[in-house]
């Protein structure tokens, strides 16, 4: 059951503004195609391909490695999340459903999250997207496979 709710917080991470630069506030520096997914679009052509989706996910690690050691640890992986509601702590299903998505993300279980485990996830998040195949993705692709996923 958590792997098939893991999936759709995983996309809406991704199709959200929530790993926006540590610097600026999601929705009040950016324009709406500078958010989600789309703000990986950095030739401006109303889609992400792959190259601009892998140098986007590189730059995200970089951000996320407060401690530039080459890993993650699950505080650094989800600090940025928003809590749900008015509260400052996550849920305890928040909670169980990042553990159960780090665990994943960790494929050598050494409690870390190598860049290269990273950007395993992060293909596989961009296949999850493109639904048609065409080695590109937008918004809509992803709300259609966050959908279809469900």
């Amino acid at each position: 059951m958590l792997k098939f709710l893991a999936l759709p917080a995983a996309l809406l991470a991704l199709a959200g503004s929530a790993w926006a630069a540590p610097d600026e506030p999601a929705a009040a520096k950016t324009a709406p195609n500078d958010r989600g997914v789309m703000r990986y679009d950095t030739n401006k052509d109303g889609v992400v391909d792959r190259a601009e989706w892998k140098a986007g996910q590189e730059a995200r690690f970089k951000r996320l490695d407060t401690n530039r050691d080459g890993k993650l640890t699950p505080e650094e992986l989800f600090a940025r999340t928003p809590a749900v509601g008015n509260s400052v702590l996550p849920s305890d299903q928040q909670v169980r459903r990042q553990s159960a998505f780090f665990q994943r993300m960790d494929t050598d279980k050494d409690g870390f999250v190598s860049f290269a485990e990273f950007m395993v996830q992060a293909d596989r998040n961009f296949a999850r997207c493109d639904v048609d195949n065409d080695g590109r993705i937008d918004t809509a692709e992803c709300r259609q496979a966050l959908q279809r996923s469900r």
